[in-house]
């Protein structure tokens, strides 16, 4: 059975609900690891003040006993404590009362999905469409990614990333050791390894959300051990490195998204972009360089996943934009629901998730099996082949 998940859940309803299909039996659930990492989600310089209210941490309420899944569906529950303020507006039992006592909303806010959504399922009112829409549901997908990471550290899969750029301030390349990456961009208020472009970030960023706008940028994951052979060039639905792209795009303000040197690749001739592949006893078959991000005909080589994706900067501005009022056909400045300056280094987070998911899920295509038993041994039997090969 294929690795999928269903997320359900307003911004401001009750809860955010996951439901994971597919997972193996006999894998054991870290949860305080599982909450840390929708905490990390919660973090960055720039985040407004729904991160004062919200301190996320999931429940299961389905699928894992004594501390290990079963091979059922896990269900997984992000209650929204802010849920409080809102239990008339949200509750599902129908109410009387003012557009305003409703809070309705029917002035539609440019860069969300507000006005498409409300003519795409006929709604009056826009909160219908905005409350789905929100980036809130991102709380959802990290835990659901969580899981899925926890899954892939058991096979020695390991997830990193960190933000490449913020608006102008790009941060400078650096090759570190995955661990120490890692452990240096969770000392980071921007997610960057380097002390000064931290400083220079963070001054940007208060630059930006004193003059009422926002500023978006560019976040990298990288996945390390993965081995050669996920996915496949036989369908193009199979490939891999395309399911990661989806997956980045699908995130909330992300608008582009490249594999290893991505865009420059259009710029340089082919033998600089090209990576050789080299052979010895202590690694087998490896590349000379990594430019393809890991990826060759859809399929992963060996070398480290290394994807990128951009984030446009956050709509809700205090400096609105002009909008259309859908009941007076008026035009207005976009009212203002709650916002972030810059929310680059928790997207830098999601994005490890989502793309820790897709991973996972081609893995346990390759190597599945009903228990992790199973998908152990299924896996060492597969790189004995490869060593052969």
């Amino acid at each position: 059975m294929s690795l999928r998940y269903l997320t359900a859940g307003e911004t401001h309803g009750p809860q955010l609900t996951a439901i994971i299909e597919g997972l193996p039996s006999n894998l054991t659930l870290d949860f305080e690891e599982l909450n840390f990492q929708l905490q990390r989600r919660q973090k960055g310089h720039g985040r407004g003040r729904r991160m004062q209210i919200e301190k996320d941490t999931a429940q299961i309420a389905g699928g894992v006993r004594h501390g290990r899944t079963t091979g059922a569906p896990v269900a997984v529950v992000v209650a929204n404590n802010d849920w409080k303020h809102w239990t008339s507006v949200m509750n599902i039992e129908p109410i009387e009362g003012s557009d305003e006592e409703k809070r309705r909303v029917h002035r539609p806010r440019p860069g969300h999905a507000d006005l498409n959504g409300g003519l795409k399922y006929d709604l009056k009112d826009l909160r219908n469409v905005l409350e789905r829409s929100s980036a809130r549901e991102t709380a959802a997908r990290v835990a659901v990614g969580a899981v899925a990471r926890q899954l892939l550290a058991e096979f020695g899969i390991k997830v990193a990333g960190q933000v490449i750029r913020i608006g102008e301030i790009q941060a400078p390349p650096n090759q570190l050791p995955i661990d120490e990456l890692i452990e240096r961009t969770e000392q980071s208020s921007v997610r960057v390894v380097d002390k000064e472009t931290e400083e220079k970030m963070t001054a940007y960023i208060d630059q930006i959300k004193a003059e009422g706008d926002s500023i978006g940028g560019i976040v990298e994951c990288i996945i390390e051990g993965v081995p050669v052979g996920l996915g496949s060039h036989v369908q193009w639905d199979r490939k891999l490195d395309a399911r990661i792209a989806q997956a980045v795009v699908s995130i909330n303000a992300f608008k582009g998204c490249e594999i290893g040197i991505g865009f420059e690749a259009a710029q340089l001739r082919g033998s600089q972009v090209h990576d050789e592949i080299l052979y010895n006893e202590e690694r087998g078959y490896h590349r000379a360089t990594n430019r393809l991000g890991g990826f060759e005909g859809g399929m992963t080589n060996g070398e480290q996943i290394v994807v990128r994706g951009v984030m446009k900067p956050i709509p809700t501005l205090y400096k609105p934009l002009r909008s259309v009022d859908i009941d007076t056909k008026e035009p207005f400045t976009a009212q203002v629901e709650r916002s972030d300056s810059c929310a680059v280094p928790a997207a830098s987070v999601v994005m490890e998730h989502v793309v820790a998911w897709e991973v996972a899920r081609a893995f346990l295509e390759k190597f599945g099996g009903d228990s992790i038993e199973e998908i152990r041994a299924n896996l060492n039997h597969y790189l004995e082949q490869v060593g052969r090969y």
